[in-house]
């Protein structure tokens, strides 16, 4: 058989990692952003909407630099300076707080809005995710992280999962930080110790320390640093034995990680909490508590942490700390949740010719809240095909709404 290379039999394609939603989906993503929505607002957080594309300057700034390989880049066409569509949302957020705000008082701003990524997190992942977050700047204290992990629990529960379904893990950057300040380390095996713990390789751990002529107590306590992973208490009560001799900020940092555990454990008390204080994903930009919430399947639905730097490059040095994750990977994670999210498939049908009588009574019901449907002339499409389940119907003069028979 003869075979062409017509490019319009691939047209309908979209890249790799790019994904659309159809009807059933969509509403589920609008159903679920909604609810997030109006929860954000009544926990006291104010909506910002950033724009899609920034100079690049502003874009990769603080947490941004780490972006820069996931950032479509491109010139303005105006002024000949270099424009990015953003990746992230949060050193957008960090901006508005910083410049266009410029409260001395805690800002608390949530937002929902699309990020272009040059390439996907990992299998199956989106380019294209539909970003949600929120962040609170201008307080340093646990109570303010403990407050961003409570909302972020809270914004993924409304899509139907339970607490007992939900995974915390958490690990906090100033242990790491303070074992390095402790040891006196130079840059370059500091940077090599942090790779490795990266990777989660001990060996490699082991074997930079025993290059470098390590004591035997930092030996000691990077080796401990590699093994303490598990459930938070256990892992807890463990390091506070490991590092009883380390300096006050190690001690400092399981402090406030105790405290900002404890604090969440009272408003969600069957939720699963797990510690790895050798995650160091983000330590580039993040201070303090970092975490990462999983479902019972393994999937990550948000993460978050501690990033009081990142004002400081847009010159105003600012606590701050947040969240943020996916909308419809969140929505559409799990099937059994589908007719939760779902509109009901109710509405009403109007098999008639319009005139101004009924055009009136139309739009009387949509004022009303109701979801009306006309028939198209000459469509064959019925009113189980637009999934109303009532009819507008005309008995002796008077349009009344009738209930169809199936």
């Amino acid at each position: 058989m003869k075979t062409t290379n017509d490019p319009r039999t691939e047209r309908w394609l979209l890249p790799d990692g790019v994904n659309e939603l159809m009807p059933a989906e969509a509403w589920r993503v609008e159903s679920l952003r909604r609810l997030i929505m109006d929860s954000s607002y009544r926990w006291g957080y104010e909506l910002v909407m950033p724009p899609l594309i920034e100079y690049l300057d502003s874009l990769l700034t603080g947490t941004g630099e780490t972006l820069g390989l996931q950032t479509f880049k491109f010139i303005d066409q105006h002024n000949g300076r270099s424009l990015g569509v953003r990746a992230d949302m949060t050193p957008q957020v960090a901006r508005i707080d910083a410049h266009a705000m410029r409260s001395e008082q805690p800002n608390r701003l949530f937002y929902i809005g699309s990020v272009l990524r040059t390439r996907s997190d990992g299998a199956g992942s989106s380019r294209t995710p539909l970003q949600f977050g929120a962040e609170l700047f201008g307080h340093a204290g646990p109570a303010s992280d403990t407050e961003i992990i409570q909302l972020m629990l809270n914004n993924v529960m409304l899509s139907g999962l339970q607490e007992s379904e939900l995974l915390l893990d958490v690990g906090h950057v100033g242990v790491f930080r303070g074992l390095i300040l402790d040891s006196g380390f130079s840059e370059e095996l500091s940077e090599a110790l942090f790779q490795a713990l990266l990777r989660g390789s001990r060996p490699e751990v082991q074997e930079l320390l025993q290059q470098a002529s390590a004591s035997p107590q930092a030996c000691q306590y990077f080796t401990d640093l590699t093994a303490l992973a598990g459930e938070a208490d256990s892992v807890l009560a463990r390091a506070r034995l490991c590092f009883a001799d380390a300096g006050p900020a190690v001690s400092q940092a399981l402090d406030n990680l105790q405290s900002v555990i404890d604090s969440v454990r009272l408003v969600f008390p069957g939720l699963k909490v797990h510690v790895d204080l050798a995650e160091l994903r983000g330590y580039r930009y993040h201070t303090g508590i970092v975490f990462a919430l999983y479902d019972d399947a393994g999937s990550e639905l948000a993460r978050g942490g501690r990033y009081d730097a990142i004002g400081e490059s847009f010159g105003r040095a600012r606590p701050a700390t947040g969240f943020s994750g996916d909308l419809v990977s969140l929505a559409l994670a799990r099937n059994s949740i589908e007719q939760s999210m779902a509109p009901a498939a109710v509405g009403i049908w109007v098999d008639s010719a319009i005139d101004n009588e009924l055009w009136m009574q139309i739009c009387l019901l949509r004022q009303s809240g109701e979801r009306v449907v006309t028939a198209l002339p000459g469509s064959s499409m019925s009113a189980s095909d637009c999934h109303c389940d009532r009819t507008l119907a005309n008995r002796d003069g008077v349009w009344k709404v009738e209930v169809l028979k199936s």
